[in-house]
């Protein structure tokens, strides 16, 4: 039965043979723009693209040639190879040199220089992140182990801190209008303290949508603190210019945002120890302070306390006489009311007195009277109008 079966073996050894044989395939010359570039063992790896497409290289000697950058334009010969025991195809080069900085770059270059010019990337617009955070947003793909990350990280420093996705396509068509959405979401959420905003390292071409001025534009907009975890450490994006914070990975960006619960708890304990040595210090001088006036009583001689007695005995004498000079004030203030009554007026009205009052004056002389006087009497229940005959 299996006589009509190859092995995976055979297959890939035909699969090489086509490619070696065909002599199209061997000392092209290549042009592109780098979109990522990795050595190992004197080995690149790289990726050359264009506006449509995308070819994986291998650079044997690399060290042999100069390093280049992201988003440069190179020439590279070579040939096309396919790797048996990996069953992969790649372009084997063999030499590679600059041309020129790629679209991508200079697209890259060409937003940012505008963006900063439009004040974007100014650090007075800047928000300051929270000491203490409650609630984490995160924007970035549901699957992977970007978020897994940050949920452990932030989980091992406090897990009393709770953590909101917003999955997003983080590469591809339409992942810039997703990851703006997700910001601008979060921006408006008034239960998030912070945001993250994350994916692992990739090529110039999978980072594009951290590029793109859409997503600049969320940030920039963005009411909440907002941290930039795109890529690896020397990924630069424009959201990381434009974030109030970059995070060289997204762990990285966990371990900044959630504060660590056991050095609170730490801090705290060290509060409390030193409470409880000030307080044990201080009941210590308190208790020799009572010791010290114990001392003190028990040392007050019999005389000390007589001549207390005395003091005491005087002050009570005092009191004694002033009660007798309230007394006499009070009768002195009885006889007074009983003189001041007798003048009273009224009282005086009461057994048949008036007074006499001409020309709106009190008349006390008869002699000032004379005859066809108009007078008023006053008395206790009204005024009586009359003239003198």
């Amino acid at each position: 039965m299996l006589d009509s079966y190859i092995s995976v073996s055979q297959l890939n050894n035909y699969i090489r043979d086509i490619f070696n044989s065909e002599v199209l395939l061997q000392n092209i010359c290549v042009f592109g723009e780098i979109s990522s570039y990795n050595i190992s063992n004197g080995i690149a790896y790289f990726n050359l693209k264009d506006e449509n497409g995308m070819l994986q290289c291998v650079l044997f000697g690399a060290n042999n040639f100069q390093k280049p950058n992201i988003g440069d334009l190179v020439l590279v010969k070579g040939g096309m190879n396919y790797y048996v025991k990996g069953g992969k195809l790649s372009f084997n080069a063999i030499s590679i040199e600059p041309y020129g900085r790629g679209q991508l770059y200079e697209k890259f270059l060409k937003l940012k220089e505008d963006l900063e010019s439009r004040g974007y990337f100014a650090e007075s617009r800047k928000k300051k992140l929270p000491e203490r955070v409650r609630r984490i947003g995160v924007v970035t793909s549901s699957t992977g182990a970007v978020i897994r990350d940050i949920i452990d990280v932030t989980t091992r420093r406090n897990d009393t801190i709770d953590i909101v996705l917003y999955p997003v396509k983080v590469q591809g068509i339409g992942a810039e209008h997703e990851i703006s959405s997700g910001i601008r979401f979060f921006s408006d959420y008034e239960d998030i303290d912070v945001i993250i905003v994350a994916r692992g390292g990739g090529s110039m071409e999978d980072l594009e949508p951290f590029n793109s001025e859409i997503v600049a534009n969320a940030v920039y907009d963005c009411k909440k603190p907002l941290v930039s975890a795109v890529g690896h450490e020397t990924d630069f994006t424009i959201i990381d210019f434009v974030a109030d914070m970059r995070a060289p990975t997204p762990s990285a960006a966990a371990e900044i945002v959630a504060w660590d619960k056991s050095l609170e708890i730490g801090r705290i304990n060290g509060y409390v120890y030193n409470f409880e040595k000030i307080i044990s210090n201080k009941l210590k001088l308190l208790i020799k302070d009572i010791d010290f006036c114990y001392q003190k009583i028990d040392n007050l001689s019999v005389n000390k306390l007589h001549e207390c007695y005395r003091s005491i005995d005087g002050k009570i004498s005092k009191i004694f006489n002033f009660d007798k000079k309230i007394d006499n004030a009070l009768n002195t203030i009885e006889k007074n009311e009983i003189k001041i009554s007798g003048l009273n007026p009224k009282n005086l009205s009461s057994m048949g007195y008036s007074k006499v009052i001409k020309n709106s004056k009190v008349v006390s002389l008869s002699k000032k009277i004379k005859k066809d006087d108009k007078l008023i009497l006053s008395m206790i229940d009204g005024d009586v109008n009359c003239i003198v005959e």
